[in-house]
């Protein structure tokens, strides 16, 4: 994450990280809940109305809705995200590919913009944030009530794929068939991560996840993912993941053998 206050620090445990000789690292474009690389005055459909300090949006459903009645500047996106393509890059940082904070690139405004920024930047992958129809068996959707609004949403969104993909093609990037994990944010667990792993489709798919630490430098941060970070690093780092992966067929690859 270019604007992020922690952007120097993970930079430099990249660079003496020996063990993976080529990470796949990404690009998660902020367009919410931050600041700008970009002057303030250079951006102004992307920043809270009025507010002066020149920050973007802090709440997500604004942004969204104007997004969809296509009030956002695509030219400002565009010099946004290259901003942001162009710092990991001049920190020697290989863009494998990109997403967006928030899966902002749902929509046509946005992602439009974005793949025009990467191809420029020679980035030639982008996360595909559409989830299948079914990315999670019913019967755990019925036991966690608070994942039937998010699936219902991710449902809805689904309008947008078929654009995505054509533009992903037209600008000969590369893309994964779709992601899971969005909906389970917040709620993984090993039973939730094998019904996951047990629903996939044939293809390749990205798995959404925010393992971490929830510690004193995640007190200063608006999230509501804390305890929920620390959980899905036991899981994804567990045995019982990797014997999950390994009877379900599961390969896992980067974005460089995309």
């Amino acid at each position: 994450m270019a604007n992020s206050a922690a952007y120097q620090d993970a930079v430099e445990h990249l660079k003496s990280d020996k063990e993976t000789k080529r990470p796949s690292v990404g690009c998660h474009v902020l367009l919410v809940d931050g600041e700008p690389l970009s002057p303030a005055e250079s951006v102004p459909s992307l920043l809270e109305n009025k507010n002066g300090n020149g920050t973007f949006r802090a709440n997500l459903l604004p942004f969204l809705s104007l997004a969809a009645q296509g009030k956002l500047d695509s030219d400002e996106i565009e010099a946004e995200a290259t901003a942001q393509f162009k710092k990991l890059q001049a920190s020697g940082v290989a863009v494998s590919h990109f997403d967006t904070h928030k899966h902002t690139h749902i929509f046509p405004a946005v992602y439009q913009a974005l793949i025009r920024a990467a191809k420029a930047c020679g980035i030639k992958a982008v996360r595909n944030p559409f989830a299948p129809v079914r990315p999670l068996a019913f019967a755990h959707l019925v036991r966690r009530p608070k994942l039937w609004k998010r699936y219902s949403q991710v449902r809805i969104l689904r309008r947008y794929e078929e654009g995505f993909r054509r533009a992903v093609a037209d600008a000969g990037m590369k893309t994964p068939d779709g992601s899971f994990g969005i909906v389970s944010t917040g709620h993984l667990d090993d039973k939730l991560f094998a019904a996951v792993m047990g629903g996939l489709p044939d293809g390749t798919w990205e798995f959404v996840c925010h393992p971490g630490y929830n510690d004193a430098d995640l007190d200063g941060i608006q999230t509501r993912l804390r305890a929920s970070r620390e959980t899905e690093r036991e899981v994804l780092t567990s045995a019982t993941a990797r014997k999950i992966l390994a009877d379900q067929g599961v390969e896992l690859i980067s974005y460089h053998q995309l």
